[in-house]
């Protein structure tokens, strides 16, 4: 009635249903058997460090400029040239697309 035939197989969705509450069913009683000894608020919440203290948050903070560090001195010529080319008018960025996208159509055979 429910039942989806494919060529390679069959898909029953009622069945599909009941396989997954049996396995949360399952997995719940495995859980069950578990300690529980956990208690927030105390040490236990806390990140193991290998014994060290952890740091602040603002100490640990990475800044984008330091992200892109690499790639930015790696490329400097490149930024350097498109640095000259960016006005902030968004209707040179819509011309610098549409020419783009028509040097690709002809590389690529559509016009």
């Amino acid at each position: 009635m429910f039942t989806l035939e494919s060529g390679s197989g069959f898909w029953n969705p009622l069945l599909w249903v009941a396989i997954i509450f049996i396995a949360f069913l399952l997995v719940y009683g495995i859980r069950g058997f578990g300690k529980n000894v956990y208690k927030k608020g105390t040490e236990q919440t806390k990140a193991f460090l290998s014994g060290n203290k952890e740091a602040n948050p603002e100490d640990m903070h990475v800044k984008a400029s330091n992200l892109y560090w690499g790639f930015t001195s790696s490329m400097k010529s490149l930024y350097g040239r498109l640095r000259k080319m960016h006005t902030g008018n968004v209707s040179d960025y819509l011309l610098w697309f549409i020419i783009v996208l028509a040097i690709l159509f002809i590389v690529i055979g559509v016009i």
